[in-house]
């Protein structure tokens, strides 16, 4: 069922209300102050009701990769569309999932913004994946008021280009939600409780980590509200990173690989550079992905250019004022974990006091491995901080 914002918010406030998943002091229908631009609420469309039943029997299956937790709240969603930037800055309509837990009033919760790890089709974005096991839903489920963007490409601009590991629209769209969800929050006193936590793995670690950089860099109040990241298997440093994966297609292709030579991708034939280019994104990306990739990330470096992958890619050398929790697989052929490794000794060198690393446990250490360990890792990191759960 999709809700315009004709009728839109008396319906959500008289479902909130019959749910519990209001907070005390907030007003339903508040006047609040958005901006024109980025971060502006477009519409939202009510999901499916999640039962916490549904979210513990996903957790009880057979197979099931999901952490042994207890879910406590039934879970209501929200598919929400909002204006962010895509690669070449201008203004689109993207979307995210709002998973909200039913809680009895006066209740607040605290806020978490999951980033999604690289997807190939539409219908796994997490506005279009609500189902029980779903780790929103679950994260949901413990408590927590959680926000998944869909990024741009997926969802609401479906077709569009996904603008893979550029820092910058990868960034706005976390922020742009979170945005875009606390003026729906407001509007229907659905509380806060003044802590932010990001997490994400894989590309939803370097999402992650982009929107910390870019939330600290800022003034706005998710800076005030946010206590830390929790990022997981990323390519944080693109650049290292795309050095291992292409050390990787010189050792497998004999014909390939006598033709390159690090640091003077410049200088290749052109049909050899077309195809090295595409066993290097074959690495990260299918042949029969069902979205459209924007690769120009990759460009920057067949043109040798590291100051370029620094300016739109690279997010691994910053200080960091709040905590980072990073976590990696030491066999990782994905993202190698040398993009883990050098996050934590640039951070650490710029200055970052709370900056740690963890290895995944998993054998092998593997990147598919390593998700159920990760997710592990976050319930129980996101747990030591975290208040009114």
């Amino acid at each position: 069922m999709t809700l315009r914002l004709g009728s839109l918010l008396a319906a959500l406030v008289v479902l909130l209300a019959a749910c519990g998943g209001g907070g005390a002091g907030l007003p339903a229908l508040a006047v609040v102050e958005e901006p024109a631009g980025p971060g502006r609420m477009v519409a939202v469309h009510a999901r499916p009701l999640v039962r916490a039943a549904e979210v513990a029997a996903a957790v009880a299956a057979p197979g099931s990769d999901l952490p042994a937790v207890v879910p406590r709240y039934d879970v209501a969603t929200y598919r929400l569309d909002y204006r962010t930037l895509d690669a070449d800055g201008r203004e689109v309509t993207a979307s995210g999932l709002i998973a909200v837990p039913i809680k009895g009033a006066p209740a607040r919760s605290p806020l978490v913004s999951y980033q999604h790890g690289t997807i190939f089709e539409d219908a796994e974005a997490p506005s279009n994946a609500v189902t029980a096991d779903a780790p929103p839903v679950v994260m949901a489920s413990l408590g927590y008021l959680v926000v998944a963007p869909d990024y741009v490409g997926y969802g609401a601009s479906k077709g569009a280009g996904h603008p893979y590991l550029l820092s910058a629209p990868g960034a706005s769209a976390v922020i742009d939600l979170l945005t875009a969800a606390r003026t729906w929050r407001l509007r229907n006193g659905v509380a806060g409780n003044g802590q932010l936590f990001l997490v994400g793995y894989s590309e939803g670690g370097y999402v992650t980590l982009a929107a910390q950089r870019a939330i600290e860099a800022g003034t706005s109040v998710h800076r005030d509200e946010l206590v830390g990241s929790v990022p997981g298997s990323g390519p944080y440093h693109v650049a290292a990173t795309l050095d291992a994966l292409l050390q990787r297609v010189k050792d497998e292709n004999r014909f390939l690989g006598a033709f390159i030579d690090p640091g003077l991708l410049r200088h290749l034939p052109g049909a050899i550079r077309v195809e090295v280019r595409r066993a290097l994104v074959r690495k990260l990306v299918p042949d029969d992905t069902g979205v459209f990739f924007d690769t120009r990330f990759i460009d920057a470096f067949f043109e040798d250019d590291r100051d370029k992958i620094d300016r739109q890619s690279n997010v691994h050398d910053w200080r960091a004022e709040r905590p980072v929790a990073l976590f990696h697989g030491r066999d990782d052929r994905t993202v190698p974990y040398i993009a883990g490794s050098s996050t934590l000794d640039a951070m650490r060198a710029r200055g970052s006091a709370a900056v740690t690393m963890t290895d995944c446990a998993a054998v092998p250490s593997d990147h598919l491995p390593c998700v159920a360990p990760y997710f592990d890792f976050i319930v129980r990191a996101l747990a030591l901080h975290a208040r009114d759960l």
